[in-house]
């Protein structure tokens, strides 16, 4: 696996930093508020064709790769921008034969994390307030079900476009197995990890610009050991996390998932993982823990100025603990890695043990 950006991936981080830098604005994101969503945002960034960038080109998309949409990913964190981009490029991707109107960006689409409750319910959906097509599980197969979208979310922590979303059985399009929507989860969880290393990146670069222009007792704050010590921690935790994501996505471009023979050795005593799916809930909870780390320092580091709402540290606290909840309690999601890397336990065996 390269560790460093090729030509093209850098060619995606410089379109994308400079267009949020200009579009998505603190001021765009709070205007954004509280449904998180803005169209004007979302109708820029169609005129890029990046809501088709991560579909094969013989699907009349771009053909990017996962690694390279990982870039966009953290482009998005770092300016918490208020578009789904995320969500739809992941649907996207799983539809065999996606509409003229999705790969445009016209309608939008999303993933269901979980699979539905009684009466088909698919529960709280990422960007089910603004997208008419959602992918999800149903029993064994994968289908997606277009409908109307509410328009309007539940409040939240993280000002996410989050809705609960229900479908009938005769309404839903069967995509193929549920191997379709297992792939598109774990590349969900790979890109929003993308995103909360965004996150994390330019919160350490706004407490590294705060700390030297607080002044207390004659001097800036960042001259303080004690201030010093606390932000030399994070790069490399955040650097962990990128390469993590990276691996993860990496991984997926290079396996070959429908053929149950290719190799996925798991080797958790020798620090060996390459199974893709077990690799991309760890970049996710990885990720997940660092963005909340460096953005509770950081707003630490701000004092009282921290809990303000002009201050943007709190856009970028608020969101490093909201968009990881979607996916669900974040301990059942260690359990669950536990499982796929040392073996399910059960109750029994428990209590056996005991």
């Amino acid at each position: 696996m390269k560790v460093s950006l090729s030509e093209d991936q850098r060619a995606v981080e410089e379109l994308f930093s400079e267009f949020f830098a200009k579009t998505s604005e603190p001021t765009v994101v709070r205007r954004a508020e509280p449904l998180g969503f803005d169209s004007e945002l979302w109708s820029k960034l169609c005129a890029l064709d990046a809501p088709a960038m991560g579909v094969a080109v013989e699907k009349g998309g771009g053909g990017a790769a996962l690694a390279d949409l990982v870039v966009l990913g953290e482009c998005v964190g770092r300016s918490v921008a208020p578009v789904p981009i995320i969500e739809h490029t992941v649907a996207v991707r799983a539809l065999p034969e996606p509409s003229a109107e999705l790969l445009a960006g016209d309608e939008i689409a999303t993933i269901a994390l979980h699979s539905p409750t009684s009466g088909l319910d698919w529960g709280l959906i990422p960007a089910g307030a603004v997208a008419r097509t959602v992918v999800g599980p149903c029993g064994d197969a994968t289908v997606a079900v277009a409908a109307e979208p509410p328009g309007v979310a539940p409040a939240n922590h993280a000002c996410m476009p989050v809705a609960f979303r229900a479908f009938e059985r005769d309404a839903a399009t069967t995509l193929g197995d549920e191997s379709v929507w297992s792939r598109a989860l774990s590349e969900w969880q790979i890109l929003t990890a993308a995103s909360l290393v965004g996150i994390a990146a330019k919160s350490l670069d706004t407490g590294a610009k705060y700390v030297k222009s607080r002044e207390q007792f004659g001097r800036p704050i960042g001259s303080f050991q004690a201030i010093q010590h606390g932000l030399a921690d994070l790069p490399g935790l955040i650097d962990g996390a990128r390469l993590l994501t990276f691996k993860a996505a990496w991984t997926f471009d290079t396996s070959d998932m429908s053929d149950p023979a290719a190799p996925m050795s798991t080797d958790v005593d020798d620090n060996e993982v390459n199974d893709p799916t077990s690799l991309a809930l760890m970049a996710y909870l990885f990720a997940s823990e660092v963005a909340a780390q460096v953005t509770d320092r950081v707003l630490h580091y701000h004092g009282g100025y921290g809990f303000a709402e002009e201050y943007d540290i709190g856009l970028y606290y608020r969101r490093a603990r909201g968009w990881p909840l979607v996916l669900g309690d974040p301990a059942a999601q260690y359990q669950r890695l536990a499982d796929q890397l040392f073996g399910a336990v059960s109750t029994d065996d428990v209590s056996r043990k005991r």
